[in-house]
């Protein structure tokens, strides 16, 4: 064979091996791309943002759904109506969340969890129920101006209209430097925002609470306050995530909310329009979860329109676990209703320290497992972690974390790692423990739970 035809040979197959790695290698290479890179481009040129979706949705294809559970210990079945409708006590010593960082042969220590729900300036629920009297048939809060998000900003954006609303001039991306340092970051909870709020805007508070009606929302727009949902939001060409939205008026006679979409505008203010019907679907994927901004003086009115019902964390969670049971007996195969119910019977776990609950909130993530959730759920709502971690399903935690952790966006959840830390720490496996708190501290420097997590792995000498 002559030199030339074998040096051409070998750069045949040269290229077609580096064409082969290189293909081997795009998916890792696409995952990697920054959201904000993607939005730019289709924001820029849809043409071209389109064709570059449509090779990414090929290499690198989202799943449709998270991963069902691969079995579950039937020996240790809880009833859920039971427990459902058992009347729990709160536990002197437990926290809405106790978060354990303890190597399995010692006992845990308890942390402070990310998730306060009751600002520190709250006054306690009115003892009587004032005579209710009937609500307007409509009501609009006038001035709501739109903020148009920036990338992946909702959260920051609806906080702002609020807080612009009220008087306070911050921008979007003050309150962004604070909640989400990291553009990346795909969550901010309600929670977190509610905690910003109360603890670094002076002259203001917030509550956030879950098993919101629109009962509720139309009282405190009457009373004058804008109410912020927690919702679910579907897009034709990505699927399924979650959204804030600013509601500031409705209509009876209309059947019709009326709020300021920070990413679907319209960017005059004048104001997106949605039915009854549609905001309760998507606001239940959600557990009904919202927020309320106020200033101090107006604690006792706040209080006063949530009703104690709502204003005590284990009344409403227990509230939450009954509203959830009632929607999977009207549609056994609603999956978002089976997480609702696991949320709130973890939550009444953390509460009250007994250990039945989280086992219930684990069969009740179970059933929604089977049915089948939106594989960026856990970008937004952890529970999951919890309670498959205190009833010892430590595979459970890692196969739901890696899952959220294949994609690039999931990857910028610091409560995926936070939550790993602990499983892995459970399981002797300290560095690695330390490495995920890390993780959850590089997508989130103010994300003080982790550097509380590392720190007690720092007392132990890992």
């Amino acid at each position: 064979m002559k030199n030339r035809t074998r040096n051409l040979i070998l750069i045949i197959v040269g290229i077609q091996f580096v064409v082969i790695l290189g293909l081997l290698a795009l998916p890792s290479v696409v995952q990697a791309i920054p959201g904000r890179y993607r939005v730019a481009l289709q924001e820029r040129s849809p043409f071209l943002g389109k064709i570059s979706e449509g090779v990414i949705a090929q290499v690198a294809p989202v799943a449709t759904a998270l991963p069902a559970p691969v079995s579950n210990n039937s020996d240790t079945q809880v009833d859920l109506s039971a427990l459902v409708a058992s009347k729990p006590t709160p536990s002197p010593t437990a926290t809405v969340e106790v978060i354990a960082t303890a190597v399995p042969t010692e006992a845990p220590a308890d942390a402070p969890t990310p998730e306060p729900t009751l600002p520190p300036t709250a006054t306690p629920a009115p003892t009587m129920t004032p005579t209710p009297e009937p609500l307007p048939v409509s009501k609009i809060l006038p001035d709501m101006k739109v903020v148009r998000q920036t990338f992946n900003n909702c959260g920051p954006a609806n906080l702002t209209q609020v807080l612009n609303w009220w008087g306070n001039p911050v921008t979007q991306e003050e309150v962004a430097s604070y909640l989400k340092p990291n553009s990346e970051d795909r969550n901010v909870s309600a929670w977190q925002i509610a905690d910003y709020v109360n603890e670094q805007t002076p002259g203001y508070n917030a509550i956030a609470r879950s098993g919101g009606s629109l009962e509720m929302i139309k009282k405190f727009i009457v009373a004058g306050y804008p109410v912020v949902i927690e919702k679910g939001y579907e897009l034709p060409e990505s699927g399924w995530w979650g959204h804030y939205l600013t509601v500031y008026g409705y209509d009876d006679t209309k059947q019709e909310l009326y709020s300021q979409d920070s990413y679907l505008g319209p960017w005059d203010s004048s104001g997106r329009t949605d039915s009854y019907d549609d905001v309760n679907k998507y606001w239940q994927q959600f557990n009904y979860t919202f927020y309320v901004v106020y200033t101090p003086d107006k604690a006792d009115e706040v209080a006063a329109i949530l009703g104690e019902e709502m204003f005590d964390d284990l009344k409403m969670w227990q509230y939450v676990a009954t509203l959830a049971e009632s929607e999977t007996k009207a549609n056994p195969d609603d999956a978002m209703a089976w997480f609702n119910m696991g949320t709130a019977l973890t939550r009444i776990a953390g509460l009250t320290g007994d250990q039945t609950y989280y086992q219930g909130g684990a069969q009740a993530y179970d059933k929604a497992r089977e049915i089948g959730l939106p594989p960026r759920m856990l970008w937004y709502q952890f529970q999951p972690y919890l309670a498959y971690w205190k009833v010892g399903r430590y595979q459970d935690v890692l196969d739901l974390a890696n899952a959220t952790l294949e994609t690039q966006g999931g990857r910028n959840v610091e409560e995926t790692y936070w939550y790993m830390g602990h499983v892995l720490l459970e399981m002797g496996r300290v560095t690695e423990a330390r490495q995920a708190y890390e993780s959850a501290l590089a997508v989130n420097e103010n994300f003080y739970p982790a550097q509380i997590s590392i720190d007690y792995i720092d007392s132990l000498g890992g």
